[in-house]
């Protein structure tokens, strides 16, 4: 499974003219694909590594705050393409994304298990097509794979 998130200033998700998704003020965008193979495991490792992560500055400038610490939102996307295969030709494929049979329960699972950290998470509509706005604080990107956090510890 991977997380691509954006700690952003605000954004809104809007569906069909109808806005389903919204952070004001601090939070994370969190744009979630689900691969072949990935179980409930997967989603929990990487909930839990996500609202836990210090991306937020401190009073000293220092990135040293969760999203739960500052109070912020989160917003969930779910995004297949996160998976494509670019190796080919020039029209990605997306054979490593999970069917939308076996994403959506872990996509909703994934909701609904963060929301043991924060009630403050909204959510996209899995599978529809989505305009998301967002203001990106930083800016600050990650990429999170629950492949990595299952490997051993490396030491430096």
């Amino acid at each position: 499974m991977l997380a691509m998130i954006q700690r952003i200033n605000g954004g809104k998700v809007v569906v069909e003219g109808e806005c389903v998704a919204q952070c004001r003020g601090k939070g994370l965008l969190i744009l979630l694909g689900v691969a072949h193979g990935d179980t409930r495991t997967d989603a929990e490792l990487l909930a839990d590594k996500i609202a836990k992560l210090r991306i937020f500055s401190d009073e000293n400038g220092k990135m040293n705050l969760s999203v739960t610490d500052v109070g912020g939102g989160i917003i969930v996307v779910s995004q297949f393409t996160l998976y494509a295969s670019y190796r080919k030709g020039n029209r990605p494929d997306f054979l490593s994304s999970a069917h939308p049979s076996v994403a959506e329960p872990l996509y909703e699972y994934f909701i609904e298990y963060i929301k043991k950290y924060t009630d403050n998470v909204s959510h996209g509509v899995f599978g529809a097509h989505m305009e998301v706005s967002i203001t990106n604080d930083g800016p600050v990107t990650i990429q999170l794979d629950s492949e990595v956090l299952k490997g051993p510890k490396k030491s430096v």
